[in-house]
């Protein structure tokens, strides 16, 4: 090392430390707060890996569970994490019944409820479950249905440190502080989505804007809202029936996507204009999985009635639909509610929602190895979580399976709690936090 190269390092070395002390946060803490930060559904990447966690691997009832907390009314909605808070969303059916309860739609097959509910925004304590704050966003009567395995609070919220963003969908979107005062809301209509199974897709902050994805069976479209105010800085209308997927945000050559899966195309949006940057179609219908990323290529899966995977580059530009611009296609044993998994350079996912596992190379999409059954796992519609080398896969009976990350289908332990889970896990630290149907679950291991 030259002299120059030496006193640049610790140059720089110290810039950093001055502008941490001028903030008042200290190294330590930036690194704390990436171990325990799960800031929005999927995590700090949006992709289910904790890269400085390293949750237990065994648990049950009565094993390695820290804290157990009852949930009020319902919700799939995953936890997020901010430092010691959690943040998480229920909707509770109370007592009271319209006057005028609301009808169905012609096209739906589901019945609206004729009670109220209320939508309610929770902050716990992550070192012992116990309440610190609560919320009611508002109270009314949803004006459809749900699938029977859907709930009216299945939009996880998002944070970015300074405001909690809450989309209750048809009921508003809503903005907090991380001490639960009301910032602003957004009524941005009704959705009529297909079927009338409900509603679920989460929004996305990044930057000072927050992303809502709004598929339906009207004029889809999708807005970008100030993350101060709540005020639109744009709106794109989209041709596209009803989804259920999560945009993902990637920062690229001096740009910023925001890429949002769908059953026509899946697209990139410029941040800062919307306008489109690229598009590709060969999904199936009712896209769920959200999209994710590995370097500069983003991946892109869905499986109702067929199965679609794709990797697409992000310097795509237009149209690349059938073109050598998709680097390539899957069409095997792809989810259809879960999301994909990335560990290193295998990208794992289980086939449309059963425990039917598959691994591909991510650089050329070659199966590793192909629909493998994960021993115990039945209905899958969490997606996946990995940290320290591991991957856990829950499903809806509240059964998790442990695999090592490799070659080959290696299974590590398997944990059930006996109790249904449909949101997704959430890992911070040394925890994993565990939503079920009525409760709150933080695994930790805590000795013997």
């Amino acid at each position: 090392m030259s002299i120059r190269t030496y006193f640049f390092q610790h140059a720089c070395t110290l810039l950093v430390a001055t502008v941490l002390f001028l903030a008042g946060v200290s190294a330590q803490e930036v690194t704390i707060s990436q171990e325990i930060d799960w800031p929005q559904w999927r995590g700090p990447s949006a992709d289910g890996v904790a890269r400085n966690c390293d949750p237990p691997m065994e648990w049950s009832q009565t094993t390695n569970v820290k804290w157990k907390e009852p949930l009020p009314g319902e919700g799939s909605a995953t936890p997020i994490v901010w430092k010691n808070k959690i943040f998480i969303v229920a909707a509770i059916q109370t007592d009271r019944v319209a006057e005028t309860p609301p009808r169905a739609d012609e096209q739906a097959k589901t019945e609206p409820p004729a009670n109220y509910y209320q939508f309610v925004v929770l902050c716990l304590d992550r070192q012992n479950g116990k309440e610190l704050w609560r919320q009611v966003a508002c109270e009314q009567v949803p004006h459809e249905g749900k699938h029977y395995t859907n709930t009216f609070a299945s939009a996880s919220p998002t944070t970015d440190g300074q405001r909690l963003y809450v989309s209750f969908g048809s009921r508003g979107i809503y903005c907090y502080d991380l001490d639960g005062q009301l910032q602003w809301t957004r009524d941005l209509g009704d959705m009529r989505t297909r079927y009338g199974w409900g509603e679920a897709t989460s929004p996305v902050v990044h930057r000072g804007s927050v992303v809502i994805n709004w598929d339906h069976e009207d004029q889809s479209f999708i807005e970008v809202l100030d993350a101060a105010t709540g005020k639109t800085k744009w709106r794109v209308d989209r041709d596209e029936p009803t989804s259920w997927a999560t945009p993902l945000i990637v920062e690229y050559a001096n740009r910023t996507q925001v890429i949002a899966n769908g059953t026509n195309r899946v697209r990139s949006y410029d941040l800062a204009t919307g306008a489109v940057i690229w598009e590709c179609g060969g999904q199936s219908v009712n896209a769920i999985p959200s999209p994710i990323l590995s370097g500069e290529t983003v991946f892109c899966m869905s499986g109702y009635r067929s199965s679609a995977a794709l990797a697409i580059p992000l310097d795509a530009t237009g149209d690349i639909t059938d073109t050598d611009r998709v680097l390539w296609y899957h069409k095997q044993g792809t989810p259809y509610v879960p999301s994909p998994i990335i560990v290193d350079e295998h990208i794992y996912f289980t086939g449309s929602n059963t425990g039917i596992l598959s691994c591909l190379d991510i650089r050329t999409g070659t199966p590793i190895f192909e629909r493998q059954r994960l021993p115990e796992l039945k209905s899958v519609y969490a997606s996946p979580v990995a940290a320290n080398g591991r991957i856990y896969f829950t499903d809806r009976d509240g059964t998790t399976v442990v695999i090592r990350h490799g070659k080959e289908l290696e299974v590590l332990a398997i944990n059930k709690l006996g109790e249904p889970i449909d949101a997704s896990p959430v890992l911070v630290g040394k925890q994993m936090l565990l939503r079920t149907v009525g409760h709150l679950y933080c695994i930790e291991d805590v000795g013997t």
